[in-house]
């Protein structure tokens, strides 16, 4: 289990932050380069929205499930077997839900509404991310629990649970119940629990050489002046500055 210190820790940093260390710069001394930032699935597309960003981050170990239309030579899950499991897992937890419906109705899905998120709520889940939509936007916003979604939708039909902590495949993110889910307004990615403790590090490390170097930039008025900051201490190699922001 992570510290739960590491973890109220990373709440403080942005998920594009994280991603920088986790992934994203393999050739910078503080990335872990726990994944190749391109061809592997560890963070989430445009295709997800977050639908309360004055939340901030958080994060925290994914528990996930699978939902679809109800199967009648399958019904042997319901929505309590993911309540027990967000009860047996390590707290705080992020649902990763992955919607599995047909195409014509896959945008029409209000899976989870008020009494579901009340319900996860109160086992310690703080939020959840879903590559379908959800409902009772107005309802959650006082409960001060995440979401991100594809969109929102008022209604849904009869759907079922498919899986339960199974591996989920949501807006181009493969999340593995047990990994570390840190996800804000710009979207999620995750990586595996035992490096929570050197991403906190890195990233704390990361962030005090950027701002070094922003503080440096804010102050430059010359292209050779701007170089010479870079210096090739950027997160790409040579001496030319990486497009990052």
């Amino acid at each position: 289990m992570v510290d739960q210190q590491v973890l109220e820790e990373l709440k403080k940093y942005d998920t594009p932050s994280i991603t920088n260390v986790v992934a994203t710069y393999p050739d910078h001394p503080l990335c872990l380069g726990l994944y190749n930032p391109w061809s592997e699935n560890w963070y989430t597309d445009q295709t997800i929205h977050c639908m309360y960003p004055e939340l901030g981050a958080l994060c925290g170990y994914a528990v996930t499930c699978v939902f679809g239309l109800p199967d009648p030579g399958y019904s042997r899950l319901t929505f309590m077997d993911i309540v027990d499991a967000l009860d047996d897992s390590p707290r705080p937890t992020v649902l990763a839900l992955e919607q599995k419906f047909p195409p014509e109705i896959a945008g029409r899905v209000g899976l989870a509404g008020g009494n579901m998120t009340a319900a996860m709520q109160a086992l310690g889940c703080v939020g959840c991310i879903s590559n379908g939509p959800s409902r009772d936007i107005d309802e959650i916003r006082p409960m001060k629990f995440q979401y991100l979604l594809s969109g929102i939708t008022p209604g849904h039909g009869a759907q079922a649970v498919h899986s339960v902590n199974t591996p989920v495949h949501i807006a181009g993110m493969d999340v593995a119940p047990g990994e570390i889910i840190h996800m804000d307004e710009n979207g999620a990615c995750k990586f595996p629990a035992d490096r929570a403790a050197e991403v906190l590090a890195n990233v704390k490390a990361l962030l005090e050489e950027e701002g070094d170097r922003i503080g440096k930039l804010q102050k430059a008025t010359t292209a050779a002046e701007i170089r010479a900051i870079f210096g090739g201490k950027g997160y790409a190699a040579g001496d030319e500055p990486d497009s990052e922001s």
